[in-house]
């Protein structure tokens, strides 16, 4: 007869069994899984050795080709603003570098900058707009009229431009100097801008602008800087709005101005001032403005073309 000592020490025997298979089993699926672990890091670092490689390489590209830009800019302009004059207007987060190069790059086209005028960050300040609009009607000389819009940058263009360019018909000041003084200086002392000293009307106007606003009321600070510089095109025989690939979105004055078709069947405009190439373009897009021909120009996804057709000597 079979005791039930006989059973439990079966029993017993059964779990130790499977005990003793479970362990060795899952030492071996750990072994295996730790393997194919292993393995899969292996494969991912890599990875991301081969893609590190990739992004080092396409930086010296991008290196070398901005050193060859800047190499070659003086000699792709030269000639191409001949005896023109150009003024300079910059945003508040308009880049220093920026507007040294291109100012230096006309010198090399052979045009001569006439002055500099920077908007401050409350020329496109929402919360401000009231108070520049009011003062731009205040401050409008005797031969100067407004468009016919209420949003603050088409208005403050329409003021600014003919101040600091001159008529493209004539050729001539569209206001005297006392009126320009006195409009220029109302507007600094409103803390809406910063006039250089000795500031001459000129032909053409390049709009430098840093990149895409961001927080509340980016669209609408975007947007009085894309406007503001369609209203001075008008205002004169070209203008050229230039800024890096941020400005090309839709919180970017450049990329306001590309989604407007009116806007840019007259206003030429650059997404890549920040590189050497972009700089060269913004220049032999004032000649293309001289032309009476527009585009957009860059690296963006919205742009045209990376540069205009080359200039008829």
């Amino acid at each position: 007869m079979i005791s039930l000592r006989y059973h439990v020490i079966s029993i017993a025997a059964v779990f130790l069994a499977l005990a003793v298979g479970v362990v060795l089993g899952s030492t071996a699926l750990s072994r295996s899984l730790l393997s194919g672990l292993a393995g899969d890091n292996e494969d991912l670092a890599a990875q991301v050795t081969d893609l590190q490689n990739d992004k080092n390489a396409q930086a010296a590209r991008l290196v070398g080709a901005d050193s060859f830009a800047t190499s070659v800019g003086p000699l792709a302009v030269q000639g191409v603003l001949a005896q023109r004059t150009v003024v300079l207007i910059t945003t508040s987060d308009a880049r220093p570098a920026d507007r040294d190069a291109v100012r230096a790059l006309i010198a090399n086209a052979g045009g001569t900058v006439t002055g500099e005028l920077q908007l401050t960050s409350a020329f496109n300040d929402p919360r401000k707009a009231d108070r520049l609009k009011d003062i731009v009607v205040r401050l409008l000389p005797a031969g100067v009229q407004l468009p016919a819009a209420s949003d603050p940058g088409t208005l403050a263009g329409g003021l600014i431009g003919p101040l600091v360019l001159i008529g493209k018909e004539d050729n001539k000041p569209q206001a005297s100097s006392a009126e320009t003084t006195a409009a220029l200086a109302g507007l600094t002392e409103g803390g809406f801008i910063k006039a250089g000293q000795g500031l001459q009307p000129a032909q053409l106007a390049v709009v430098l602008t840093g990149g895409a606003a961001d927080g509340d009321g980016a669209g609408d600070r975007a947007a009085t800087i894309a406007r503001f510089a369609t209203q001075v095109d008008r205002a004169g025989a070209g203008t050229v709005l230039a800024g890096d690939a941020g400005t090309a979105s839709g919180t970017g004055a450049v990329g306001v101005v590309r989604a407007d078709t009116a806007a840019t069947s007259i206003l030429s405009t650059v997404d890549n001032v920040q590189t050497a190439a972009g700089r060269v373009v913004t220049v032999l897009a004032l000649h293309e403005q001289l032309e009476g021909g527009a585009g957009r120009y860059g690296d963006a996804g919205n742009a045209q073309g990376p540069a205009p057709g080359a200039p008829q000597q």
